[in-house]
């Protein structure tokens, strides 16, 4: 069987790395890849954001199934592309991926769903903005798609008039209203479900950090690193997440006529009232996925196909390797503000096999491998215990150098 991941960051690399593990032993292309990633698959020369020339490609190629990574293509309609062109995809609709591409339009369906949410407004002027925060810290969110970078928490009102203009005086993040919403405090969850369009089948919990500095200090960022399992989160409560998170959404979006087919991504806040959605995404997370797919056992391959069909995980059950994995970002000089490129990398032949190392934002040049991104790399390791799992990381991450190189030291500690 050949498939297409479309793609070209470390959570791409970590989704062919797991679709190589299939007994079925498929053929793997991604486009358009890294360096990394072409060491383990072929590579298309093909953007992420051309989903039509993707859908042909893949019939061209003779693709049985394209998997999405990123959330652009499936908001720009990737997998309507490739159902046009009768290639199953793994992903959501256009419109069912309005979860994610608009955080006013995911507000909507959770309250009409009876999710736990944050109170919100949606605004489009700074003084509506202002004029909707009741307290500080306030959380403002570009509602369009932002690469991870368009929630600020706000502590004071200096913060939160920067945060408005940048959003919808400057339009930073494109032509969109802003989501002003209620600050919640606690640890944050990522659980991601695979969803058939009527069943959802939840993958281990992770937690990851957003902020670029240690102790959750500076700005957010895609991701600096995860670890899964989470010690304290159960069968029972995860199950608790599946029927009041994932499966009132499914069945929502299935009301509308639009069933989700992919991964349905929750982001909680686990406060001392419970558990509220922080967002939704329509894809893997980035890094999580990389923490969790390395303990998974069962075949994604056969667990993917079987998503493109409604109803298909009707009885699948999920096998864990049970070692915690911590994955830990490397990123570039300036992240999350900027990115340094170019900077040679040095140290990656010095890797344990035992380490999972993949690329994210990486270029081959004059015959070495150089950043070409904000987050770089990604380094996992499995271990007995979390705290295994992260010293075996941590040693490993300080045997890479690239000049400016950024890890935080306090991931899963």
């Amino acid at each position: 069987m050949r498939v297409l991941v479309v793609g070209g960051g470390g959570r791409e690399h970590a989704i062919v790395r797991a679709l190589l593990r299939s007994p079925q032993r498929p053929e793997v292309l991604c486009a358009p890849g890294n360096p990394g990633i072409a060491r383990d698959a072929g590579v298309l020369e093909l953007g992420a954001g051309d989903v039509e020339a993707l859908a042909r490609a893949a019939v061209s190629a003779g693709v049985e199934l394209v998997v999405a990574g990123p959330e652009a293509p499936l908001v720009d309609g990737l997998a309507d592309a490739c159902a046009a062109a009768g290639v199953p995809c793994f992903g959501p609709s256009r419109e069912a991926a309005r979860l994610e591409g608009s955080k006013a339009h995911s507000k909507e369906v959770m309250l009409a769903a009876g999710v736990p949410t944050a109170g919100h407004t949606v605004v489009s002027t700074v003084e509506e903005g202002m004029a909707a925060i009741a307290s500080y810290p306030a959380v403002i969110k570009a509602d369009g798609l932002a690469a991870g970078k368009g929630v600020v928490i706000a502590a004071d009102e200096a913060e939160a008039v920067a945060a408005l203009e940048a959003m919808l005086v400057e339009r930073r993040f494109g032509e969109h209203p802003v989501v002003v919403e209620e600050f919640l405090d606690g640890d944050e969850l990522s659980v991601l479900a695979l969803c058939d369009g009527v069943n959802a089948l939840p993958l281990a919990p992770a937690r990851d950090f957003k902020r670029i500095g240690d102790g959750d200090t500076g700005p957010n960022t895609g991701g600096m690193g995860a670890f899964s399992p989470v010690p304290e989160i159960d069968d029972a409560f995860l199950e608790r997440v599946r029927l009041e998170v994932h499966q009132p959404v499914l069945e929502e979006l299935a009301r509308r006529g639009t069933p989700f087919h992919g991964v349905l991504y929750a982001g909680l806040m686990l406060t001392g009232d419970g558990f509220e959605v922080l967002e939704y995404n329509v894809r893997f997370g980035d890094p999580e996925t990389q923490a969790v797919l390395p303990r998974l056992r069962s075949d994604l391959l056969d667990l993917m196909l079987r998503a493109t069909r409604p109803g298909g995980l009707s009885g699948a059950v999920l096998e864990w390797d049970p070692r915690a994995s911590v994955t830990v970002v490397l990123a570039s000089a300036g992240y999350p503000a900027s990115s340094s490129s170019g900077d040679v990398i040095s140290g990656l032949d010095r890797v344990p096999d035992a380490i999972e190392v993949t690329h994210a934002g990486t270029a081959a040049q004059d015959g070495a491998i150089v950043t070409a991104g904000g987050r770089v790399l990604n380094v996992t390791a499995l271990g007995e215990d979390v705290p295994a799992a992260r010293a075996a990381a941590y040693a490993a991450a300080d045997v890479i150098e690239f000049d400016g190189r950024q890890l935080r030291r306090d991931i899963a500690a």
